[in-house]
């Protein structure tokens, strides 16, 4: 669109992590999972069903592939309407301004190019302790293609991962452990909504167990035996390892190029995505500093512009976290805690969807939002949602963090009724203990 001549190089399907393996595909589960869920519980809506709902778990996967295929096929659309080339095969650096393609006949074809943006993502991370065969031990990326679903599974890591897919097994009747060594489940999210998180968790019958470490895996009859740091020994049908990304940076040729790296493997670049020679640039979850597709896109434009001449920086004032488990979780800026070690006092307003009328509508009142400003200057520093379209509705909220608004500019938007985004401006009232939906507090 800019005038370049552009070359892709992907030595698997177009789309990267987030369309074949990650984003895409879980989120095409999710909705079905939830659809099953709904049906199971549709007496609340006044609908009886002449029997139980039953799942075809490989129906759903094959409805996930066909989603997946389709915007496959547009990116491939995409490119030729734009005049992008497409080489399938690995991609290496083979001198400053060139890019050797190999593919899988290892035939070689050598690229001359005046820029070279590396956006080769991660995958799941793995350790020697939990070694994974794809049978017993899994990664997310082996879940998508299972045949069947176990009746139990053991996730290690209640980060976002490992929290979407545990909520989601769970609607569809596994039973689910979860490990994980911190304090909280979603560790990275306010302390409130972790814990609101946990509650859920625990109405759908999710074991959870904080602040513990797996000591040991081996096999059992039906499965996998787990024997964890609190003396627990639960045997499971599988594991799912869910405990963080490893990046793509191997026998790409960036040594030889002389790119600097990150002892945890990643690359290092500035705020303008380059990296120390100044016609490579990096982009995505290899920079390893926010591992998400979005924040990937962004860091794309941002290098594009300055390999085109333009002088741009990443500018990540107000990315949100959106977590698709059930409830969704959702946030943008900053926590409590972090809140507090920056800024001399606090005043925090909440508000409970349960008390918004759409939220009965959809029978769907388990979660609240809460907003932190500072109490000096009413600036909003964060904003933290968890219930039903909690990761729709915080995209107003992304707008006030990026826009310095106040608690009280935040209040004065009109949202429509009964819309459950209601509840930001609720929480934004709640600041100053003016929600006239909340009883006045003693």
């Amino acid at each position: 669109m800019k005038g370049a001549k552009v070359a892709v190089v992907e030595m698997d399907k177009l789309g990267g992590v987030c369309l074949n393996r990650g984003c895409i595909p879980s989120k095409a589960l999710i909705a079905s999972a939830e659809q099953y869920k709904k049906m199971k519980n549709s007496a609340a809506f006044g609908i009886s069903l002449s029997a139980p709902p039953i799942y075809d778990w490989l129906a759903m996967r094959e409805r996930k592939d066909k989603i997946v295929s389709g915007l496959v096929g547009g990116i491939s659309s995409l490119f030729k309407s734009h005049g992008v080339e497409h080489f399938s095969g690995f991609g290496k650096i083979t001198g400053k301004n060139e890019v050797t393609v190999i593919d899988e006949d290892n035939n070689e074809t050598k690229l001359k190019t005046d820029n070279i943006i590396i956006a080769t993502g991660s995958r799941a991370a793995s350790i020697p302790a939990f070694p994974i065969d794809g049978k017993r031990i899994l990664t997310s990326d082996h879940l998508l293609e299972l045949e069947h679903l176990p009746k139990s599974i053991l996730i290690i890591g209640a980060g976002v991962i490992g929290c979407e897919w545990a909520c989601m097994l769970s609607m569809l009747d596994v039973q689910v452990t979860m490990v994980e060594m911190l304090d909280h489940a979603l560790p990275m999210e306010d302390t409130d909504s972790s814990k609101l998180f946990e509650r859920e968790l625990k109405k759908m019958k999710v074991d959870l167990y904080t602040k513990t470490k797996v000591e040991s895996i081996g096999p059992a009859d039906e499965g996998v035996q787990v024997k964890l740091s609190n003396d627990k020994v639960i045997n499971v049908n599988q594991v799912l390892v869910s405990i963080g990304r490893k990046f793509n940076t191997e026998d790409m040729g960036l040594e030889e190029a002389g790119i600097k790296m990150e002892k945890n493997g990643s690359i290092k670049t500035t705020a303008d995505m380059r990296t120390n020679i100044k016609n490579i640039f990096a982009i995505g979850d290899v920079r390893g500093e926010i591992l998400l597709a979005y924040t990937a896109t962004h860091d794309g434009t941002v290098a594009v512009d300055n390999a085109l001449g333009e002088k741009v920086k990443k500018d990540y004032l107000g990315v949100p976290s959106v977590i698709f488990t059930h409830p969704e979780v959702a946030s943008v800026g900053m926590n409590e805690d972090e809140a507090k070690k920056k800024h001399k006092e606090l005043a925090v307003g909440k508000f409970p969807l349960r008390a918004l009328g759409k939220a009965h509508a959809e029978n769907e009142i388990a979660g609240e939002v809460k907003v932190i400003a500072d109490k000096k200057t009413d600036k909003v520093l964060g904003i933290h949602a968890v219930g039903v379209h909690a990761t729709e509705i915080i995209h107003s909220a992304v707008v006030a963090v990026n826009r310095g608004l106040t608690a009280t500019e935040l209040g004065s938007i009109i949202f429509g009724h009964p819309v459950v985004s209601e509840a930001v401006m609720e929480a934004a009232h709640d600041v100053h203990k003016m929600s006239v939906h909340l009883a006045k507090k003693k």
